[in-house]
This record gives C-alpha cells, structure tokens and sequence, in this order.
C-alpha cells in the first residue's frame, strides 16, 4: 500500500516508521515547508493519505485527497466548525472520509467506558462531573479533540449539562460541564472524567505513554478503509 503524510512532524515520522515495518511504501512526506510538491504526486499512485498535519491546514488537505479520489484519514483537531461541509464534499464525490479525535484503540474503549458510566451518573443529583486534559506544550487547540469527544458522551447522558466550556470559562454556570486544559512537556495525553460528591468521588482516566498507539490506529484504519466509500469512523472500524 502506498501511504502519502499529510503533517510530517512528529507523528508523521511515527506514522511513517510503523507504516514501513508492515510492509508499506511512502508515496510522500508533506508538511507546511513542501506543500508544493502536492501538485507533482500522481493520485493513481497514492492508495491512502494519513492526515496528521495543523488545524489551520487540515481542511485544504482533506480536500485536495477527496477531489483526486484519494481516501484520507484524518486525525487534526481544532477545525471540526467545517467538518460538515468536508462531509458534503466527501459524498459529491463519492470519497471516503475517516476521521477520529483519537485513534487509540484503548481511547475509542475508553469512550465507551465514559459513556457507560454518564448513563449511571445521568440520574444521580448529588454529583458534579467535571474533566481534565493534559498534553505536550505544542498542541495548539485545547480542549483536545479526544477531550471533546468524551465531554460530548457525557452531555448526551446527563441532562442538566447542556455544553461544555473551558474552566476558566464557566463564570459560575451549572449547565455546563467545566473542562481543565494542562500543557505540560513531555505529555503525550491523559484524559481524567470526574463525578464529585460531598460523600465520595468516582474517577476513571486514560494515559497515553507515546503516540505509537495513535499512529498503529491510524495504519489499521488506512489498511481498513482501502475498498471503504462515504464518511466513516472509530465506531464503523471497531463495529461498536
């Protein structure tokens, strides 16, 4: 298979590595300084792009795979406002879009396991929930976008929140789940989901120790996803 990076930093080059020792060839390593080189590819020898670049230049990249018929998997955060116009796009042309804010596979558990316990917590008064998300000093959206997804399961199951917002944000609003965002080096991501009572409290988080888990998700999902068509995502590949 051959694989074109769109985002060559350092999840690109771990995309890269783990992409060749399962036997696949890079057909081009793209990030802002070479973008150029884009219009010198020829799609036909392209079978997937992996799209791990900034969120200032994911949309422009997603579109240039989906108008020359490349399937793109996408994992940037921070431009989700225009996702629904990529997936409009995405079926004008017959494409085949992936996106995920994580492609751990023990997050997208994870996310399933937070969902679960919202359901529980749904009914019970007594508790506040509340999040908190750690990361590398690099990261430049915050909340994270696996912050977002878990805060997303949590408002679908406890009708007294309506919305999520930054803690330094809430201004003392009870509909709202409050979200504490931590850049710390050398982080790769943790992710904590809090239920406080004056009774007790109930935590349950997800630590990363490299990103070696996200970029093998990536990989499993661009070998999946070859003769896939339409918009797809963590719950089509692990068929939850």
């Amino acid at each position: 298979m051959n694989i074109l990076i769109l985002g060559y930093g350092k999840m690109g080059k771990i995309i890269s590595e783990i992409a060749e020792s399962r036997g696949h060839s890079i057909a081009g390593k793209i990030n802002i300084d070479n973008r150029h080189e884009l219009d010198d590819l020829d799609p036909k020898d392209i079978d997937v792009a992996i799209e791990f670049s900034q969120p200032e230049a994911a949309v422009e990249n997603i579109k240039w795979a989906i108008s020359n018929g490349i399937p793109i998997v996408s994992g940037t955060t921070g431009w989700l406002d225009q996702k629904p116009a990529i997936e409009k796009l995405t079926l004008e042309n017959n494409g085949t879009f992936f996106y995920a804010s994580n492609y751990s596979i023990g997050v997208n558990i994870f996310f399933k396991v937070n969902e679960f316990l919202a359901k529980l917590m749904g009914e019970q008064s007594d508790y506040q929930a509340s999040m908190e998300e750690i990361h590398h000093t690099e990261k430049k959206d915050a909340p994270s976008g696996t912050a977002i997804t878990l805060a997303e399961g949590i408002i679908k199951n406890i009708s007294k929140l309506n919305k999520w917002e930054l803690s330094e944000n809430m201004n003392g609003n009870e509909h709202a789940l409050p979200i504490t965002a931590k850049r710390i080096d050398p982080a790769p991501g943790t992710h904590i989901v809090r239920y406080r009572s004056e009774i007790d409290d109930i935590e349950i988080s997800h630590t990363a120790h490299s990103r070696k888990g996200f970029a093998l998700g990536s990989i499993l999902v661009s070998e999946w996803i070859i003769d896939k068509k339409g918009v797809l995502s963590m719950d089509d590949f692990l068929s939850f």
